[in-house]
This record gives structure tokens, sequence and C-alpha cells, in this order.
């Protein structure tokens, strides 16, 4: 099949796209932070750059909530930590491994942000009536900007989704029908991980990109001309 070039006057520059790429390959979930700040510009570019993501039937199903209160950071803490041990457990055999990884930085990061979705979603029908889901999807590419805006600025950024959704809604005193999703964990860290985390410490690898890549119908690979590099 002969394949039709992409029009040149749409392309971003060689270096425009290194620095599009590079965001992406060097974005790590970050557990370790470094105190310090976000300036407030910053943040709102961040916070900008997450609200102009993608959403089915452009609902913008994300709404942030920046928590300030250190009596507040010590509660999401502490509902992390509860869930830590649970999740250990729900792991038998590989508990105690899992007890030594860090998991959330909610103490040590400059910011932190709990990504919601709104009440009412219900009503949004475009996109959503056999894929009710897709109001998490949109929320998540919010986030995936949020945290690749992150890395191009320098910031490391974690999201952790150890919690109860139903104890955090309470302690933030979200309305009825909404649903937190993530605590996101912000702020400058001392040096980015040279690999995913969970890989350095051999709780999970990888995969082979070849191994994710059908063609046609699932499980039939692509001929080897046509595999992504």
């Amino acid at each position: 099949m002969n394949a039709t070039p992409a029009d040149p006057r749409h392309a971003f520059s060689d270096e425009e796209r290194r620095g599009v790429y590079r965001a992406i390959y060097e974005r790590r979930d970050m557990r370790h932070f470094s105190g310090g700040s976000v300036a407030d510009d910053v943040l709102q570019r961040l916070l900008s750059a997450a609200h102009h993501a993608p959403s089915v039937g452009f609902m913008q199903p994300w709404r942030f909530i920046r928590v300030r209160k250190p009596a507040l950071r010590e509660a999401i803490h502490a509902l992390v930590e509860q869930e830590r041990i649970l999740t250990a457990r729900a792991l038998k055999e590989r508990e105690d491994e899992f007890m030594k990884l860090k998991v959330q930085g909610v103490l040590d990061a400059a910011e932190v942000l709990v990504v919601a979705l709104p009440p009412g979603r219900e009503a949004h029908v475009f996109g959503r009536r056999t894929l009710p889901e897709m109001d998490l999807a949109s929320a998540a590419c919010a986030i995936q900007n949020l945290w690749l805006a992150a890395r191009a600025e320098g910031l490391g950024m974690g999201w952790v989704s150890i919690f109860s959704p139903v104890q955090l809604a309470q302690l933030l005193q979200m309305p009825e029908g909404s649903k937190p999703i993530a605590v996101l964990c912000l702020g400058p860290v001392e040096a980015f991980y040279d690999q995913p985390m969970l890989q350095t410490e051999h709780w999970a690898s990888r995969a082979a990109l070849s191994d994710m890549v059908f063609e046609d119908r699932w499980g039939l690979q692509p001929g080897p001309a046509e595999v992504l590099p």
C-alpha cells in the first residue's frame, strides 16, 4: 500500500517534534518530591493544558480541587495509607514486596490536586450511549495533558489511585453523583527516574509494542514491514 505523506504545512518543526516526543518518553509517575513550590503562572499553564484535553461530546468532565490546607493533606495521606495496607493484603504473596514500594508523595509534593468527575454526567449522551465510561476516559486525557506539560516545565507528577472514592468524596464535601478519580502530586523533584519506578523495582516491565498491535482481527499480527518500531 502506498503511503500518503503528511502535509508538511501542518507538521511541527524538527525541534518542536523532538520536544513533544521527549515529554512523552521522559514522563514518569513520580513518587519522590523535593518540596519547594510551583509558581502560580506555571500552575495556571498546567491546568489550562489539562482543560484543553479532548472530551467525548465536548462534555469536559474534569474538575480540579487544589488541596492547600496541611490538615487536609494529612487526612488524604491517611486515606491512602489505609488503602495501601488493604491493597497489600489483597496481593497475598506479594504483600511484603508491595509494602516496600513508595506509592505516593501527598505530604512531600509542592502541590496536591484531586481530579474528580462532576455530577450530572448522565445528561451527556453524545458518544456515551453505549460507552458511558467515556467520561472517565476523557478526564484521563486531561490528566495526561497536565502530566506532559508538567514534564516540559521540569516538574514531576504522580497519579495516586490508592484510596476509597467514597471516603475521599466525603472528606472534600463533594456533591452526590461526583467521583474522585485521582490524587495528583505535583512539584519539583531531585531527578526523574531513568525508567518507570515499578520497572526499576522489578514489579513489572514494559511489554513489547509488537504484542499490542493487531491487524484486522484480534491476535493477528501485522507483517514484519508494518510493525511499528
